[in-house]
């Protein structure tokens, strides 16, 4: 039988996949979002992850963009690719998860396969989805119906490392699933795949991965911090051990995004439900969700120290997405750093040319359209991600944006004499 495939979610990982496999398969795109269905349907991926180009070619290959589970009905294989965030105890929050899987299990069939990508503590799929789409479908799990697991590796704003050129891990809830999963991916993903022997394993594995770098960058910024009580300066001293051969090459800065700042605690949810405190899991945690405040205070104790007066003082933020070089805003730490210089009563306003204008909805920032150059306006300056086009800004110009002399808190390192820096 011909696989007909259902993306479950249209985001930065969903979009892309329909795409990669549009080109051998008939695909449905569905999303709950009609205006991101509305959107695609006349080529606008706001995410900037497809180009006008790619989301017509995808149309042109037969792909459909649908907001209505039924319109999935007449497909075998369902990949549902929705986030998993955490909430503000920073438990995680399976509700998309759940809500998808009951959809799914409403147009269930014999012999379909469930594909799940989104990011999950070892055992969500066979414990937690699983029973949802058998009491939605009424079919047996294993018997009826199967499941696999597909940890998505999206990287979004990186146009080199696309999703068929990453290697994919796979797995199957038998062996023979497995296979087929493992085949279905390897049709369309020119990196390779890597089978997995189960889904727990494929589970563990994609929630180490950011884990890992979690705590590796968790490591620069408490050197960062050390060095700074030090009056030393962290750059230098990272190039000069980089020298060495298997030193690895990683920099202090804010950890957000879907993936890093996130990820970590699926598993230590998971580790203190059976009874284990994963300390250094939870450490690094920790010290990476406080160098937003780090950076606030930095900017701060420098306008104190220049005689400025903290009420009504005017701040730029160059940057408010949680990376470079992308529109993508989730669990951003610039936010966390400007609702700290609101609390003392600072005027800031933000500047990110990445950040589509009917994304600008993050709760009490000021988006500004364009830097006001010779304004002599800001009394101090954040250069808080590292978009291309920041760093062309010249010493004038940042003279030219400054009230007297230049105040720059340089959490990139990519300012040439900045006032402080990360």
């Amino acid at each position: 039988m011909q696989n007909k495939i259902a993306i479950i979610g249209l985001g930065y990982v969903g979009l892309p996949l329909a795409h990669a496999f549009s080109e051998k398969y008939k695909v449905v795109g569905l999303d709950i979002n009609q205006e991101r269905i509305d959107e695609l349907k006349n080529g606008f991926d706001r995410t900037l992850e497809l180009t006008a180009t790619q989301v017509k070619e995808s149309l042109k290959n037969g792909m459909k963009f649908s907001s209505n589970i039924l319109d999935t009905k007449d497909c075998n294989i369902y990949i549902v690719t929705v986030p998993t965030p955490i909430d503000n105890a920073n438990e995680p929050d399976l509700t998309p998860l759940i809500k998808s899987s009951q959809a799914v299990g409403k147009v269930l069939k014999k012999d379909d396969i469930v594909i799940y990508e989104s990011t999950v503590y070892p055992g969500v799929t066979e414990e937690i989805c699983v029973p949802e789409l058998e009491k939605e479908s009424g079919l047996t799990f294993n018997k009826d119906f199967f499941c696999g697991y597909s940890p998505e590796r999206i990287n979004p704003g990186d146009k080199e490392h696309t999703v068929t050129k990453i290697l994919k891990v796979t797995a199957g809830s038998t062996p023979e699933i497995g296979k087929k999963v493992d085949d279905l991916y390897a049709s369309v993903i020119t990196a390779g795949t890597h089978l997995a022997p189960t889904i727990k394993v494929a589970e563990a594995a994609k929630v180490i991965e950011n884990t890992q770098r979690d705590i590796n960058i968790a490591l620069m910024n408490e050197l960062a911090m050390i060095f700074d009580m030090m009056d030393i300066d962290t750059q230098a001293v990272l190039e000069a051990a980089g020298t060495k051969w298997n030193f690895i090459k990683l920099t202090p800065g804010l950890v957000g995004g879907h993936c890093i700042g996130v990820d970590p605690y699926y598993l230590t949810h998971k580790a203190q439900a059976l009874g284990y405190t994963p300390n250094l899991i939870l450490g690094a945690r920790n010290i990476n969700n406080s160098i937003s405040k780090l950076i606030a205070d930095k900017a701060i104790k420098y306008m104190v120290k220049a005689d400025k007066k903290l009420n009504n003082t005017n701040v730029l933020v160059l940057g408010v997405t949680f990376k470079e070089n992308c529109p993508d805003m989730r669990n951003t730490k610039v936010v966390d750093i400007i609702t700290e210089l609101q609390e003392f009563e600072c005027d800031v306003e933000v500047y990110d040319y990445w950040v589509d204008e009917s994304d600008r909805v993050a709760k009490d920032v000021n988006f500004i359209d364009e830097l006001p150059y010779e304004s002599n306006r800001y009394d101090a300056i954040i250069v808080a991600v590292g978009h291309d086009n920041f760093k062309e800004i010249t010493e004038e110009q940042y003279q030219g944006l400054s009230n007297g002399l230049p105040m720059i808190i340089d959490v990139k390192g990519i300012v040439k004499n900045p006032t402080w820096r990360l």
